[in-house]
C-alpha cells in the first residue's frame, strides 16, 4: 500500500490582515470562507471516510488571542482528524489594525537555527495551549525550510517534517535534498515527508495541490504512485483554497477538484489509504520518481486555470 497524507495548511491569510479586516471577518475569510472552508472540508472527509492532517498556524493568536484557535482545533479533533504544527514567522512582529505595516521576516530560512528553534517552540506551545496534542509533524509556511529548520525540529522532539517541495526550490524551499525527492527520507534527524510533485513539462515541477493540478493530473499521479509502489503521496490544500482569494465566494473549479479527489481516494482506499502522521509507519528506502509530463493533461489544466482566474476569482 501507498499511504496518502492529505494535508490542509490552516492559517489566517496575511492578505486579509493587510486589507484591514478585523475579527471575526478575518477569521471567516481565512478559515470558513464562502461555505467551503474547514467545516465543509471536514464534512466531506467524514462522508468519504478519509483521514487528513490539518497543519494549523497558531501565531496570529499573539494578536487575536487563543479563543478562535481553541474553537478551530476543537472542531478538527472532534471530527477525528489530526492537528499538526504550521508556522508563518512574520506574525511575531504584526500589530492589530495597522493594515499589515508591521511584521517580522516572512520566511523561516531568513532566521538563524537558534531563532528558528525559539519560533517553533513558541508556536508549539501556543498550539498545545489552544487544545492540540503535542505535535509530531511540522510544515513551514511557504515551504520555507532548510537543514537548520530540521535540526531545530529534531532538537525539540518532533519526528516528521513536510516542508520539502521541489517545485519551490531554490526559494524558499531550501532543504538540501534533490528537487525530485518525493519519497520519505531520514534527513538531519527528521523523517522528511516531501510534498509530492509531478513534471508538468520537461524539467518543470508542479506540486500536488488542489489549486495547482487538474482532476486528471491528480488521478494520473495517484495511479502512478500505485503502479510504481511509491512510499507515500503527500497532497496540499489550504483552509481557504476552495474559495476565491477574497474569501467571498466558492471557486467552483477548486471545489470540483476537491470533491473529485475525495472520491478518487475513497475508491482507492485499499491501495492508497489516507493516514495521519501520528502512528504512521513509512518506508524510508524508496527511490520514487514523479509522474512524467503529458501535454494533453497540461492543456486541460491550462484551460481550467484560465476559467478559474478570469471567472471564479472575481469577488462577489
Amino acid at each position: 500500500m501507498t499511504p496518502v497524507f492529505l494535508t490542509v495548511d490552516t492559517e489566517i491569510a496575511w492578505r486579509h490582515h493587510a486589507a484591514g479586516l478585523e475579527m471575526p471577518t478575518l477569521f471567516e475569510r481565512s478559515i470558513e470562507p464562502a461555505g467551503v472552508g474547514i467545516s465543509y472540508q471536514l464534512a466531506q472527509l467524514k462522508r468519504y471516510e478519509l483521514k487528513a492532517c490539518f497543519f494549523v498556524d497558531p501565531m496570529p493568536a499573539l494578536l487575536f488571542g487563543l479563543e478562535p484557535f481553541r474553537r478551530l482545533i476543537g472542531s478538527i479533533r472532534e471530527a477525528g482528524q489530526e492537528v499538526q504544527l504550521h508556522l508563518h514567522p512574520n506574525w511575531t512582529g504584526a500589530k492589530a489594525g495597522d493594515g499589515g505595516a508591521a511584521h517580522a521576516r516572512f520566511e523561516m530560512v531568513e532566521y538563524s537555527e537558534a531563532d528558528q528553534a525559539a519560533l517553533i517552540a513558541g508556536a508549539r506551545d501556543l498550539l498545545v495551549a489552544a487544545g492540540a496534542e503535542q505535535p509530531v509533524a511540522f510544515r513551514s509556511g511557504s515551504y520555507a525550510a532548510n537543514d537548520a529548520t530540521l535540526r531545530a525540529l529534531a532538537q525539540l522532539g518532533l519526528r516528521y517534517d513536510s516542508s520539502h517541495n521541489g517545485a519551490e526550490h531554490p526559494w524558499p524551499s531550501l532543504i538540501d535534498l534533490p528537487v525530485r525527492q518525493i519519497a520519505p527520507i531520514m534527513h538531519q534527524g527528521m523523517i522528511e515527508v516531501p510534498v509530492t510533485v509531478i513534471e508538468d513539462r520537461p524539467g518543470s515541477l508542479r506540486n500536488f495541490q488542489i489549486c495547482a493540478l487538474s482532476s486528471g493530473e491528480m488521478l494520473a499521479a495517484l495511479d502512478h504512485a500505485v503502479d510504481y509502489d511509491h512510499a507515500a503521496v503527500t497532497i496540499v490544500s489550504h483552509s481557504f483554497e476552495l474559495a476565491n482569494r477574497s474569501g467571498t465566494r466558492p471557486n467552483s473549479v477548486h471545489v470540483r477538484r476537491f470533491e473529485a479527489l475525495c472520491m478518487m481516494l475513497a475508491d482507492r482506499a485499499a491501495t492508497l489509504p489516507t493516514t495521519h502522521f501520528a502512528g504512521a509507519d513509512l518506508r524510508l528506502d524508496n527511490v520514487d520518481e514523479p509522474l512524467g509530463p503529458s501535454p494533453l493533461r497540461s492543456s486541460w489544466r491550462h484551460a481550467e486555470q484560465l476559467w478559474s482566474n478570469v471567472i471564479e476569482e472575481r469577488a462577489a
